[in-house]
């Protein structure tokens, strides 16, 4: 293995909690504009009112089911697109808020790894 390569100390915590702020405002933001296009969908697609349209994103987005049953072809169709859509949702919001913890202990690893290899 090549020691060539610079070895950069670990960021500061100041740093580490501004990537993980910064994380969860890019999950927040994915998790709301999520659930408005859930929203919007039920109550496009099977005409509820925008509580019961919010309720049932909110529910598909939280894994736990729709609350309304769907009469409609086009409102059906539409919530197995947003329940495919609502696990990549979670999939995306997970790896946006744990990737500064991975990338920090994956680092102070490398780091450790590294001083005792040389001490």
């Amino acid at each position: 293995m090549s020691t060539t390569h610079v070895l950069r100390p670990l960021a500061p915590r100041s740093v580490f909690f501004r990537h993980l702020g910064q994380g969860l405002a890019l999950a927040a933001l994915l998790v709301g504009v999520s659930l408005a296009i859930g929203a919007c969908g039920y109550h496009y697609f099977e005409g509820l009112p925008w509580l019961d349209s919010t309720l049932n994103a909110a529910m598909i987005l939280t894994g736990m089911g729709p609350v309304d049953h769907l009469e409609k072809p086009g409102a059906k169709l539409f919530a197995t697109f947003y329940a495919l859509f609502a696990g990549l949702v979670f999939l995306s919001t997970a790896a946006l808020v744990l990737a500064p913890v991975v990338r920090r202990t994956l680092h102070k690893m490398h780091l450790d790894m590294h001083e005792e290899r040389a001490g």
